[in-house]
């Protein structure tokens, strides 16, 4: 469970969400500058809310009021980025076992053979992210944020940055993810098809507000 009530002043920009999300994927939709990625900021603790409260699982993340924001690095969040971001010097099993060492986790070779089976990305393990196409690299970005083991996986456009064939591949493995993979996400897009194919609830943004909150149905 998710809820978020916050405000926040960037700029003359404003940002003003209040939304409790219980699905396996809270869709944020919205045009480009409606406030998606600032908003998820805020859920990942890069971004501290002006005014308001993030609860996670029952944990107040945030608290403007009491005086609380938990760092990132203790929110047990995944991210996943528009741009995969993985280390061009190492290769993808190494690129995949980073997070769970930054976070000190021990090894788990079941969970690794569950994610990479998952994911189809077992063949790819010996190659550097330059030889890898956009969408092995984000399937490979996935794989390293489930092994760190979040318990909240924001996935800020994944697919934004591939062609129409690239998203055709990948869409299925989002999909597996939303039903196997037992992580719930916050999945942001301003493309409506995207959302209805993954979604379980959407946040309609518009010009930092939430416009409509539901089911799927709200995008139509």
């Amino acid at each position: 469970m998710l809820r978020v009530d916050v405000e926040k002043q960037l700029g003359e920009f404003s940002l003003a969400a209040s939304f409790t999300g219980e699905g396996r994927v809270i869709g944020l939709f919205g045009a480009s500058g409606a406030g998606k990625t600032s908003l998820v900021n805020m859920i990942a603790g890069l971004l501290r809310p002006d005014r308001g409260t993030i609860v996670l699982d029952g944990e107040t993340v945030d608290d403007t009021a009491a005086g609380i924001h938990i760092p990132t690095w203790r929110r047990r969040i995944g991210y996943v980025f528009q741009d995969a971001r993985l280390f061009p010097h190492l290769n993808v099993a190494q690129n995949l076992d980073y997070g769970r060492q930054m976070n000190r986790l021990a090894p788990d070779p079941a969970q690794h053979k569950r994610v990479i089976d998952l994911l189809d990305i077992g063949t790819l393990l010996g190659r550097r992210p330059g030889k890898l196409s956009g969408g092995e690299r984000q399937r490979v970005a996935l794989g390293r944020a489930l092994l760190a083991k979040p318990r909240l996986l924001l996935l800020d456009e994944p697919l934004g940055a591939l062609d129409e064939g690239r998203k055709l591949e990948i869409l299925p493995y989002l999909v597996r993810l939303r039903d196997e993979a037992n992580v719930p996400m916050v999945y942001v897009s301003h493309d409506a098809a995207e959302l209805r194919q993954l979604a379980t609830q959407i946040v309609m943004l518009k010009q930092g507000r939430v416009t409509s909150f539901g089911g799927v149905k709200v995008l139509a």
